[in-house]
């Protein structure tokens, strides 16, 4: 399976990496490369695959599907929605030094990086982020869009809503329910369930502004 990353910066070269060390652990897949808006990374080789072009030039390369590596949830999210409307298949890049239980449904386009741990019952949507060395426990529920940063993490029944950021380090207590499109700043303890579109930051975490859902 040809697969080519959207966006070719800090995150992208992360995901491209998941892909070589898929291929290398015996997946059935060959990164192609980047495509990038920023003409400067253009005929660039960040870890020797090429920066083929821009997005908008997708259909001119051979591939048999797609991973993102934008971290921004709603430009992630805009550029997910308008490319499956249009058909197009999302590969998975789940890190072979993850842990995933065999039980947990991994929605297309997501991404596992290397020791992200996720235990039984818990069910990840589409295009997710699992960043390096979070843990999602059992039973929790993850949204599509959203984001689990690098050391995040989540206690057990706990509910992530779609598009929503738990921030670098922050620790959610079981059974908290974070809503849509929030934030959770680094560093921050959930011990209350957190509406949609607020963020929050703190130890204890404490609701800080809203902002409308997109």
């Amino acid at each position: 399976m040809r697969v080519i990353v959207l966006g070719a910066g800090g995150h992208a070269q992360v995901v491209a990496d998941i892909l070589l060390r898929m291929r290398d652990a015996g997946a059935h897949l060959c990164p192609v490369g980047y495509l990038d808006d920023n003409s400067h990374l253009r005929n660039t080789l960040p870890l020797g695959l090429p920066v083929l072009g821009t997005l908008a030039e997708l259909d001119g390369f051979e591939h048999d599907a797609v991973v993102l590596g934008i971290g921004d949830n709603r430009t992630r999210s805009r550029i997910y929605l308008a490319l499956s409307a249009s058909g197009e298949i999302f590969a998975a890049a789940i890190h072979p030094r993850s842990i995933v239980a065999p039980d947990v449904p991994v929605g297309a386009g997501t991404v596992i990086c290397a020791g992200a741990i996720v235990n039984p019952g818990a069910a990840i949507g589409a295009n997710v982020i699992l960043n390096t060395g979070c843990t999602v426990d059992h039973h929790n529920h993850i949204g599509d869009h959203a984001h689990i940063a690098p050391g995040a993490h989540l206690g057990g029944d706990v509910s992530v809503g779609e598009g929503a950021l738990v921030g670098i380090g922050a620790t959610v207590m079981p059974q908290r329910r974070i809503g849509a499109w929030s934030i959770v700043g680094a560093g921050a303890l959930v011990h209350r369930d957190l509406d949609s579109g607020v963020t929050a930051v703190g130890v204890p975490a404490r609701v800080i502004s809203h902002r409308e859902e997109p």
